[in-house]
């Protein structure tokens, strides 16, 4: 081994050891309704929140593809940018992304170097008022927007961990917070109704910022009116401010014309499938014309087209493999599997679709399979590593209420039943791997171990 890969293999181990601290704060499904004691960490660090502009986005669905677009958009004007997006799929330096590219493995463990000596002091803090020490996703937000303000960026496209008003990356201001649609989803946190949901989401509006919404059940938009209007905040929506006008099916995507706030923008092409990206798509230029000239001024058409063009979304409605057709895709809620069915049913002409499905508990996994089962010939049940995984037998009961016994069959290991599936596929058949994002994280490392991954 050279001295290079001595020190990548350091390097690897030090930015693993920091994703160890991080997990034995505890799962991120369980956050801590409370903002106080991320403001005293991001205190402690001097703030480093402050040293950059911010777009905040929240939402039930979508919230990471929109955040890559306006990141992407955004670097193309040659901003230097941060995007902060959970959770992550193969690696945790997925989430925090420096100028385009995941953090280094060196720059990871050097940035927890500095800040963790503060996180335990506000952990002991904690300790002695009663309450737990910093969680996961508490510690990793102080994490990010040190490294963002190490870096340094111009710019950081931070994605909320869940819900909005007491989600640790809501310490930072954001001068544009885009909403994404809003849908039932970690209710036991959030909220029984789309309106409660919609209500905590709105928390992230800051005085004078301008929103940016996608279309939006009513209930969902009276609370973000209601919040704009408390914090003076424009607040500009999809169909009324900007809107998709069009939406085309292309070799490796779509073609999208978009009315944005102060121009059309045509034939832009989108590389990601499904209508609903290209929703997202417009809702990314509202966005950025907001942040860059508070909607008066058009983008610059060939920077548009770039920043767009190399837009990358991992794990949604990915095709990871071939002959047969492997795709993923992280729906894990009824909303985002409609989408999903939709964009299959539209982008591609599969004579048969066998769907791997795994969920995480707490989630509306009839829901899902009821939006699935129109467009799934098969399932095979199985279940992530994940400690928050349903067991295959119990989510196969679902299955089988909903598809039919002969439609379904139980697989526990995802390995088995992806070699499976790929053996039985014909060569116009797709293997459709959904339910959870940890599931579309595993298969994705399947496919790179056994090297048949794209």
């Amino acid at each position: 081994m050279s001295g290079d890969e001595r020190q990548a293999a350091a390097d690897r181990a030090a930015a693993e050891a920091v994703h160890a601290e991080l997990l034995a704060r505890g799962s991120e499904g369980s956050p801590q309704p409370r903002l106080d004691a991320a403001r005293r960490a991001v205190e402690l660090l001097g703030d480093p929140q402050r040293s950059f502009a911010i777009v905040h986005l929240t939402g039930t669905n979508g919230k990471t593809s929109t955040a890559r677009m306006i990141e992407s958009i955004l670097r193309a004007y040659g901003l230097r940018t941060g995007l902060l997006t959970s959770p992550h799929l193969l690696r945790i330096n997925e989430r925090i992304v420096i100028d385009g590219e995941p953090i280094t493995d060196r720059a990871l463990a050097d940035n927890w170097a500095d800040v963790a000596p503060y996180l335990l002091m506000v952990d002991a803090e904690l300790a002695a008022s009663g309450e737990p020490a910093l969680s996961n996703f508490e510690a990793l937000t102080a994490l990010a927007y040190a490294s963002f303000a190490d870096a340094p960026v111009d710019v950081a496209v931070i994605e909320v961990g869940m819900g909005g008003e007491w989600d640790s990356t809501n310490v930072a201001d954001g001068d544009v917070a885009v909403f994404t649609p809003i849908a039932l989803d970690h209710t036991r946190f959030l909220g029984e109704t789309v309106a409660e949901i919609a209500r905590t989401k709105a928390g992230i509006v800051k005085p004078a910022a301008t929103v940016v919404t996608a279309l939006q059940a009513a209930e969902a938009m009276d609370e973000l009116m209601s919040a704009a209007e408390h914090n003076e905040a424009d607040l500009v929506a999809e169909g009324v401010g900007f809107a998709l006008l069009d939406a085309r099916l292309a070799v490796g995507g779509q073609l999208i014309d978009v009315r944005g706030r102060a121009g059309e923008y045509r034939e832009l092409f989108l590389p990601l499938f499904g209508e609903h990206q290209a929703h997202n798509a417009a809702v990314a230029i509202a966005a950025v014309e907001s942040f860059l000239g508070d909607g008066t001024q058009p983008l610059a058409d060939d920077v548009l087209t770039e920043g767009l063009a190399t837009v990358t979304s991992p794990g949604r409605l990915q095709l990871i493999g071939i002959e047969p057709s492997v795709l993923v895709d992280a729906a894990h809620n009824p909303h985002g599997a409609e989408a999903l069915g939709r964009a299959l049913m539209d982008s591609f002409a599969f004579d048969s679709i066998t769907a791997i499905v795994g969920v995480l508990a707490d989630k509306d996994d009839r829901g899902i399979i009821e939006a699935l089962d129109p467009i799934v010939d098969r399932f095979i049940v199985t279940r992530s590593d994940s400690a928050r995984a349903v067991a295959a037998d119990d989510l196969a009961e679902t299955v089988t209420a909903v598809a039919g016994p002969d439609r379904v069959r139980i697989e526990p290991e995802l390995a088995v039943a992806l070699a499976e599936a790929r053996d039985e596929a014909g060569p116009n058949d797709a293997i459709l791997v959904t339910g959870s994002i940890t599931l579309v994280g595993q298969a994705m490392l399947i496919a790179r171990e056994q090297n048949w991954m794209l």
